[in-house]
């Protein structure tokens, strides 16, 4: 009989025979080749994403498995859209994305910083050094860079809407053309204020963002109401109406079919009729209740009323609403509904009894917009707002789908710079600040031994993202760096003209990094280069590993 004897080749294939003998399918590797194989990884994202940074960055063209293209240069889009197959590169990824979950944006700076910080740690660890001390170091500059973060923050009043919109045009020219971007910027600025209520946390969820594939992107606006994406069911109902109430409910208009099965016998015609009409009887009161409030509140020919229910309206009852002149739109969206109320004003209504005047809404303006098969309907001219929708109009579907992505992270760093009540002096000008006192606190008697070297790593690898801009807009990275260095020595926080190629102070322009993005950005970049710093091994030994193995043979 056979005897499988362990293969001693093995253990000097990188392979320990221990393993070996628990899992032969096991793969591992091991020590520098590990660190290699991270390392490696880490550089490949960077390469991808590189050239994305900043307003000069060029856009990556996404094709699908159908043949749907994608122009994005969002790096959390591309993350989200590609597929990453390499372990290392897709916990990078995960936690870029997750900077832009809890941010709101930085998800390619955190690839670049990650990528740099393990890339400037290869050239100590060939040279002996143990990983340990790097991490050691990376966490003294981390909590230094923090503290450093905190003075150079700038205290303003984020109530200010021209600095609000400042921070919306930085945060959409790294998306969109600077043309639209600054045409979309106040009404991003507008859309926050609009749903900011003093005490509470701003809720984006309020800001509807609706997309029609209709004339030009310059022609995107602010819609201070709703816009809903559909119109009423009944050819004779008012397609404009001015002063009008709006009546939101969550109410059955329509038949329903009871839960329990009965059969029913008539004997003649009459008694079916009857029987028809009891049916009917109970839908028929509630939209008689709903057109008596409406007599009741419009006495004059200039007073208006609107029905918007989240349940269905039967066609029967469709025509009785449109004899009376009533706009009834069925079937609305869940949260359109708590929308509504916010915009209009008024209560939503489960039940009609004790209906009053109280649960109306109001609204100056509401008419219904045709295009093509798609029907919309615009509620507008409402009183104190505190929800809004954003319309964005283009000729193109990719070309919708990329403003609607620049302006999520707009209405973040808005919302950010309301809530954080400071900004940070952009265009580089932190990282450039940052690297220059890291690396005085590497030569003070604070960091002692070869901690300083971790320390080091951080202090430069923080310059790849002023390098990149510069890079990106055509200019040299190490004259930039040198005269950004100068500038700052000489205490001025001068940040990079991406038009000029000179220094500039960021705060005169008007160029604002978000507080919150950079402290998300600086911790979670050095923890997860730490941990990949740390890896001496990597084995791949689960436990489906052998049925998957099968399947591919």
């Amino acid at each position: 009989r056979e005897q499988n004897f362990p293969d001693p080749k093995a253990e000097e294939e990188g392979y320990p025979m221990s393993l070996r003998n628990l899992n032969p399918n096991a793969v591992s590797s091991k020590g520098n080749a590990a660190l290699g194989i991270n390392i490696g990884a880490a550089k490949g994202l960077q390469e991808v994403l590189k050239t994305n940074l900043g307003p000069k960055g060029t856009l990556k063209m996404l094709v699908g498995g159908a043949g749907d293209i994608k122009l994005t240069k969002d790096g959390s889009v591309l993350l989200h859209e590609m597929q990453i197959q390499h372990p290392t590169a897709a916990l990078i990824a995960r936690t870029a994305t997750a900077q832009d979950d809890v941010a709101g944006d930085g998800t390619t700076s955190a690839v670049l910083l990650i990528a740099e910080l393990l890339k400037r740690s290869e050239r100590y660890l060939s040279e002996g050094l143990h990983p340990r001390i790097l991490a050691d170091g990376f966490e003294l500059a981390k909590n230094r860079c923090l503290e450093f973060l905190d003075k150079f923050k700038v205290e303003k009043d984020t109530t200010d809407r021209e600095l609000l919109s400042n921070v919306a045009k930085a945060s959409l020219r790294t998306k969109l053309t600077p043309k639209l971007a600054d045409h979309l910027a106040p009404a991003v600025v507008d859309s926050v204020l609009t749903i900011r209520k003093e005490g509470a946390p701003i809720d984006l969820f309020m800001v509807e963002i609706m997309t029609m594939q209709h004339r030009f992107d310059v022609d995107s606006k602010l819609v201070k109401g709703l816009v809903l994406d559909h119109g009423a069911r009944h050819p004779d109902m008012p397609k404009r109406l001015e002063n009008c109430y709006i009546f939101t409910c969550n109410v059955s208009f329509e038949y329903e079919k009871s839960e329990i099965n009965a059969n029913v016998h008539y004997s003649s015609a009459e008694e079916r009729e009857r029987m028809v009409q009891a049916e009917r009887k109970f839908v028929d009161d509630r939209v008689r209740q709903v057109i008596e409030l409406k007599r009741k509140v419009c006495d004059k020919p200039e007073k208006s009323f609107v029905v918007i229910n989240q349940k269905g309206i039967d066609p029967m009852a469709l025509d009785m609403f449109a004899k009376e002149g009533i706009l009834a739109l069925r079937r609305a969206k869940r949260r359109n509904m708590e929308r509504l109320t916010l915009a209009c004003g008024g209560e939503p209504v489960n039940a009609l009894e004790g209906m009053t005047e109280k649960v109306l809404g109001y609204a100056g303006l509401v008419y219904e917009h045709v295009l093509g098969e798609e029907k919309y309907t615009f509620v507008e001219q409402v009183t104190n707002p505190f929800s809004c929708t954003i319309l964005i109009k283009g000729p193109n579907k990719h070309g919708i789908v990329q403003i609607q992505d620049a302006l999520r992270d707009g209405l973040r760093a808005v919302k950010n710079t309301v809530e954080d009540k400071c900004v940070v002096p952009g265009a580089g000008a932190f990282q450039v600040a940052a690297a220059l006192d890291l690396k005085a606190y590497r030569d003070s008697k604070e960091v002692q031994g070869r901690t300083k070297l971790g320390v080091e790593v951080f202090a430069d690898s923080l310059l790849v993202i002023p390098k990149t801009l510069a890079t990106n807009s055509g200019y040299d990275p190490i004259d930039i760096i040198v005269t950004l260095e100068e500038e700052h020595k000489n205490g001025n926080a001068a940040g990079l003209d991406l038009s000029t190629g000179e220094c500039f102070d960021p705060a005169e322009e008007g160029i604002w990094d978000n507080y919150r993005v950079l402290r998300q950005l600086i911790n979670s970049s050095s923890v997860i280069a730490t941990q990949l710093l740390l890896v001496d091994e990597i084995m791949r030994a689960g436990k489906n590993m052998g049925k998957q193995q099968q399947v591919g043979q």
